[in-house]
């Protein structure tokens, strides 16, 4: 008799333990980088014979420091799925998808959202401590979800997907240091034929007279004095469109960064040194711990960053 109520107690526990409810399956693709079927908008992770994918049709990845959320749901979808043999990303990718291997298991996301969190990816030059944006991370992460599955369900408070990252071609900053100056608004710029650098200096700090050695006339950049503006052009830049009374509307302004405002014996600092040059002057213009921003994405121009030489004459 104790030997059948041993079984019987036996063979509870087993079918316990098998109720779809308390079994707990890791999840683990920590490791594994993000991958993308742009086409498709898909994002996924493969290993060996597993895949855990995201559905996102219509969602953009913005190029700029953001935060959004979207409801998991019928058109916003998380998969875990299980192949019969190994995965490529050719199997989730291809329009005609390889007849092998098949779907022989799939975890199906319910509930919960998906935070979306992008940072940028910037290179630090470690000689003049400048910055360039390089990329843009999205993290991605899954709160609250619940995996739906054939023995069960699967609850996690917070799943994180991880880092997708998408390259960007960094700035061009392809000045060659000659400035130029408008005669009415003393705005002084340098430009290529994409892009300018624009500064509406604080006309005290051009005078035709030199400096003394090592002490350069000084101030901070801000909104209305020394205001600095980074702008990028998709059509040809030409001289035409400085010095007017407003921008001209061609070429488009594709973007746009502004200096953030200094702060005194810190940082975002212009520094001019005036010398005797020929029969007129040459301003040297020296921006110090420039911060430039757009949204909130910023770089730095570094700690000594010559913006340019401007000939004046009495």
């Amino acid at each position: 008799m104790k030997k059948v109520v041993s079984l019987l107690v036996f063979a509870f526990m087993l079918n316990s333990c098998n109720d779809g409810d308390l079994i707990q399956e890791d999840i683990d693709f920590e490791d594994v980088a993000a991958q993308s079927c742009q086409t498709k908008g898909l994002l996924f992770k493969l290993k060996a014979n597993e895949a855990l994918i995201l559905e996102i049709p219509g969602v953009t990845f913005p190029t700029q420091t953001t935060s959004q959320e979207l409801d998991i749901n019928e058109s916003n979808r998380v998969l875990y799925r299980f192949y019969s043999g190994a995965v490529t990303s050719a199997t989730l990718c291809e329009s005609i998808p390889p007849a092998q291997p098949i779907v022989t298991d799939q975890w199906t996301g319910s509930n919960g959202k998906i935070q979306i969190n992008t940072t940028a990816v910037k290179t630090v030059n470690t000689t003049d401590n400048s910055t360039k944006i390089t990329g843009y991370s999205h993290n991605i992460t899954f709160k609250n979800i619940t995996f739906v599955r054939s023995n069960g369900t699967q609850v996690y408070e917070t799943f994180p997907f991880g880092n997708y990252v998408i390259s960007a071609t960094p700035l061009p900053f392809a000045f060659n240091k000659t400035l130029k100056q408008c005669s009415v608004s003393k705005q002084i710029y340098d430009k290529n034929s994409s892009e300018a650098l624009i500064l509406d200096i604080d006309p005290t700090l051009i005078s035709n007279v030199a400096t003394p050695l090592n002490v350069p006339r000084t101030g901070l950049v801000s909104n209305t004095k020394n205001k600095l503006t980074y702008r990028l052009f998709s059509g040809l830049l030409t001289d035409n469109y400085f010095c007017n009374a407003t921008y001209p509307a061609t070429p488009v302004v594709s973007e746009e960064w502004i200096a953030v405002a200094g702060v005194g014996n810190e940082s975002g600092i212009v520094e001019v040194t005036t010398t005797s040059f020929g029969t007129g002057f040459k301003h040297t213009i020296v921006l110090k711990k420039v911060k430039i921003k757009k949204g909130n994405s910023d770089f730095l121009l570094g700690d000594n960053y010559l913006y340019g030489e401007l000939l004046t004459t009495n």
